[in-house]
């Protein structure tokens, strides 16, 4: 049985997938049809239903709910790695909600992040993400919420930052920044999704004990060359939360999808959420 499965280019989700596509683990006799696309289109694809197992913002999971469960491995949860808002100009927190801001997508976990700690802050564009810094720097938009690999390079084209939202998130909670996950179909058989999610976590697991294996392919997708950029990209999203959720990670997913629901961004899920 072939199966689609879609991530994003970027360096956490080529370097968790490559040992599982390239057959370095046990993959229990699974067959692959790889996508690669940036976080929104993922989003819009879950949204259609076209994928058997793709990468989401969480942010978009209530709309894909009956459709979808959420794996225990796979996500990208962690400490100060949430969404910052840079510009070239001098803005303080408190003049956000007049600014026009360059967002990564309507759907990402970032825009509704955003949105929890500046709800007047309205006058919000989508852009691909790996754009952004060039929409602020030309002045299309007055600031920019980044995210991936672009947090690492904004200083080095003359932004400055306005406000870590993953720092916001972590102060109140003390809970990981919950960003994305992977989900899969809820109409396979149960015995298929849980070696899916097997296949997954030994991917992971052999991508940490041999960090080299994967490099090649991390870098074809990569929108960088850098091995240091792409190595502290992997460093910041691939983490102990990335092999298995646990009782924390569940957690911080729990309470982004709840906050989400008392601010009228989505309706309540009534179905289990996680696999």
């Amino acid at each position: 049985m072939k199966l689609n499965l879609s991530f994003s280019p970027c360096p956490n989700d080529t370097f968790m997938f490559e040992a599982l596509l390239q057959k370095r683990v046990n993959i229990h006799g699974l067959d692959f049809k790889m996508h690669l696309g940036d976080i929104e289109e993922l989003n819009q694809q879950a949204l259609a239903g076209e994928a058997d197992i793709t990468k989401i913002s969480f942010a978009n999971y209530p709309a894909i709910a009956n459709n979808y469960e959420l794996m225990d491995s796979g996500s990208a949860l962690g400490r100060n790695n949430g969404p910052i808002l840079v510009s070239k100009l001098k803005i303080y927190p408190d003049e956000v909600n007049d600014l026009r801001i360059a967002i990564p997508g309507e759907k990402t976990t970032a825009n509704l992040l955003f949105s929890l700690f500046y709800p007047e802050a309205k006058n919000k564009k989508p852009f691909l993400f790996s754009d952004i810094e060039e929409v602020v720097l030309s002045g299309e938009a007055d600031a920019g919420l980044i995210i991936h690999e672009t947090r690492f390079t904004y200083m080095e084209k003359g932004l400055r930052k306005i406000s870590d939202v993953g720092e916001l998130w972590e102060d109140k909670t003390n809970l990981p920044v919950p960003l994305g996950g992977i989900v899969i179909k809820r109409k396979l058989q149960k015995q298929l999704k849980l070696q899916v999610q097997s296949a997954l976590r030994e991917s992971i697991k052999f991508a940490f004990a041999h960090p080299e294996a994967s490099l090649d392919f991390t870098k074809k997708h990569s929108q960088t060359l850098d091995e240091t950029v792409i190595r502290k990209h992997i460093d910041l999203y691939v983490n102990q939360y990335s092999i298995e959720l646990k009782n924390e990670g569940r957690k911080a997913i729990t309470y982004l999808l709840q906050k989400g629901v008392e601010q009228g961004f989505f309706s309540s899920i009534e179905q289990e959420i996680f696999l």
